[in-house]
């Protein structure tokens, strides 16, 4: 879903609103977000600091309430300890990510030097998002996949209630429905149902099917041999029919077992794949119950911190320069009005 098919959806809701209780929540995954910035823009303020990450992270932000117009805003990031949940199940979860650098500049003398400025970046961006009004989150040993999933459950009261996930990871498509709206600004563009049966032929709610077989070479999950995204509803055309459960896929190999040997494949390696499917399925978040009553208070806060000039002050000490065009007027016209939601 392009921008003008976008706008057109958000009058449709508006006209059809029927409780001033309707809600239209924007959900960030921050550091996917932050990567994203910290990659791609080579950028140093006058004392030579590298400011990409926290300068497009912040520049990122205006375009995304402008066109999104939410009543509330939710940053979330992974907490410490995040992946050990699921490297608990699989060892090579998310394994080297942290041993290559993701610049090819000569900004970075060495990694070490890249990763102590990511660093500080990521911890001057959360002081400034704490001048705003926006709930920023974070839990220890949870990854930010998991409170976005759990928010997309408990937030949405309403038919019209819509809650847009930014971020770049597929992993969030599965969780796509009538509520939920994910847009990858890698592509530029908002996934809906009919979005994700445009691009893959299937249901999002089988998406997860999807991305168990094929398995994500990113995280370090291995999919069955011999399936690729251009055979797999040749092997499983029921993918684009109906919603299929794990067990549900276990049961078409069996049924054509002696017809190919990626049947076979999958079902001599069902435990690996019902791992893969653990560790990837967002319906089930790997939250304890403190987290969630944590979480669900989060949710009911309604009075939000709002310091536009602390904002200022520390853009000013930043020195961001021009990453923000008129910086006084964009923290108003933007975050005020959050305020009043």
């Amino acid at each position: 879903m392009k921008k003008p098919e976008l706008l057109q959806l958000l009058s449709e809701v508006s006209e059809q609103q029927e409780s001033p209780s309707h809600k239209r929540v924007l959900l960030i995954d921050g550091l996917n977000l932050f990567f994203r910035n910290f990659a791609m823009l080579n950028m140093v303020n006058p004392s030579g600091a590298h400011i990409g990450g926290l300068g497009g992270f912040l520049r990122s932000l205006g375009p995304l309430i402008r066109d999104i117009q939410p009543t509330e805003v939710y940053i979330i990031f992974d907490g410490m300890g995040s992946a050990n949940n699921r490297k608990n199940l699989i060892p090579e979860y998310k394994s080297g990510r942290n041993t290559q650098r993701i610049t090819n500049w000569d900004t970075f003398d060495d990694l070490e030097e890249e990763h102590d400025a990511k660093i500080t970046q990521i911890v001057r961006l959360v002081q400034y998002l704490k001048t705003l009004p926006v709930k920023t989150l974070s839990i220890d040993k949870v990854e930010a996949d998991d409170i976005i999933a759990y928010l997309c459950n408990k937030i949405p009261t309403h038919p019209n209630d819509k809650v847009f996930i930014v971020s770049s990871d597929k992993d969030f498509l599965q969780l796509i429905n009538q509520n939920v709206i994910v847009y990858r600004p890698i592509e530029k563009e908002f996934y809906t149902e009919q979005t994700v049966l445009e691009r893959y032929n299937i249901p999002s709610k089988n998406f997860i099917i999807y991305k168990t077989l094929l398995g994500d070479s990113s995280d370090k999950i291995r999919g069955v041999k011999g399936l690729g995204p251009k055979g797999i509803l040749k092997k499983f055309p029921e993918l684009a029919k109906e919603i299929l459960s794990l067990s549900d896929v276990f049961n078409i190999c069996e049924s054509k077992l002696k017809t190919h040997v990626v049947y076979a494949r999958i079902l001599q390696n069902l435990e690996e794949l019902e791992k893969n499917y653990r560790v990837m399925d967002l319906s089930n978040p790997m939250l304890d119950e403190h987290d969630k009553k944590y979480l669900n208070e989060i949710i009911q806060i309604s009075e939000l911190n709002y310091h536009p000039e602390q904002f200022i002050l520390m853009y000013k000490e930043d020195q961001l320069g021009g990453l923000i065009r008129n910086p006084e007027i964009w923290v108003k016209d933007m975050f005020e009005k959050l305020c009043n939601k």
